[in-house]
């Protein structure tokens, strides 16, 4: 399959802090890709970057994003609003302040799709009653609700891309389970790629093909997310995966990461994670890693050839 998502290297800077230290980044046409690791690894840095929705004081020093072979850092702002607007889908963690407080929700609608748009359809296949919801106002909607108004929207166009941005994260358990599921079969019968940005470890195990884990600004392991979750051969996903309660075999006492995330400056001189890892060696402090192909799966490790599977 070829690649409707390719990041190359991006280097993104928040006045002296680093947020990105060179992430890469493959989605294919009709994938969905999970993009897991503690807060502070990059990854919502990274899902704003693809529709260049980075705040102001953001700094991109290196690499490139293409949609669909669209150079999206160096497109021109008419331009921008057409890949937004033709390919490209947002759902955001809080569904409340992503949508207008002064318009109803009909009216918010009524701008994607034009007059002559079906609301009753599009609300329809959110699990949402048009009549009812159309004439409310964002206030007016339980979170749920929200998050599925907001997902209209985003459908709406039919993208070829939707990023996911901890979209279920403020939504209690059941909610949380039902606004996934009308996401992934939005997305499926759209043939719309996902990039789910989340901590829900179980969740992306479920629902998306791939997974790519993040840490340090870096991607540093993906593949099938059944290899990478269930046969993890970076010591960080393996740490990450033992210290989730939902992976965790019955009776098994939880593990947290040991340490805390680092908080760059700059370019990390070597690996990331070598000051909370149990194999680290010298080369790790200053010899930064490149990916290491195991299988199916690429592996941003010194030590991935020699070490057997970790979990």
């Amino acid at each position: 399959m070829s690649a409707l998502l390719e990041v190359d290297g991006l280097v993104v800077d928040y006045g002296q802090a680093r947020a990105l230290d060179g992430a890469d980044l493959r989605v294919a046409a009709g994938e969905s890709v999970g993009v897991v690791g503690e807060s502070g690894s990059g990854k919502s840095t990274l899902g704003a970057a693809v529709g260049r929705l980075l705040p102001r004081q953001a700094r991109i020093s290196d690499g490139s994003v293409r949609v669909a072979g669209e150079p999206v850092l160096d497109l021109p702002p008419a331009e921008l609003r057409r890949l937004r607007r033709q390919r490209l889908g947002f759902v955001f963690q809080d569904p409340i302040g992503s949508l207008d407080p002064t318009m109803r929700v009909g009216a918010q609608l009524r701008r994607v799709l034009g007059r002559g748009g079906d609301l009753a359809f599009h609300l329809g296949r959110v699990r949402l009653e048009a009549s009812r919801v159309a004439r409310a106002y964002p206030h007016q909607l339980s979170g749920g609700m929200a998050q599925r108004v907001a997902l209209a929207l985003a459908m709406a166009s039919s993208p070829e891309l939707l990023i996911a941005d901890e979209p279920t994260a403020s939504l209690d358990s059941q909610v949380r389970e039902e606004v996934s599921d009308v996401v992934f079969s939005l997305a499926a019968q759209a043939g719309t790629s996902i990039v789910w940005l989340s901590h829900d470890l179980p969740g992306v195990a479920r629902r998306c093909g791939r997974v790519a884990v993040m840490y340090g600004g870096r991607v540093v392991e993906s593949g099938p997310a059944a290899q990478v979750l269930g046969s993890p051969r970076h010591p960080y996903t393996a740490a990450l995966a033992r210290s989730a309660p939902a992976l965790a075999a019955p009776g098994v006492r939880l593990e947290p990461v040991p340490g805390r995330p680092p908080v760059l400056t700059g370019a990390a001189p070597g690996c990331a994670f070598a000051p909370r890892c149990a194999f680290a060696e010298d080369r790790c402090a200053h010899e930064r890693p490149e990916p290491i192909t195991l299988g199916e799966q690429s592996v941003l490790c010194h030590r991935a050839g020699e070490l057997e599977v970790i979990a």
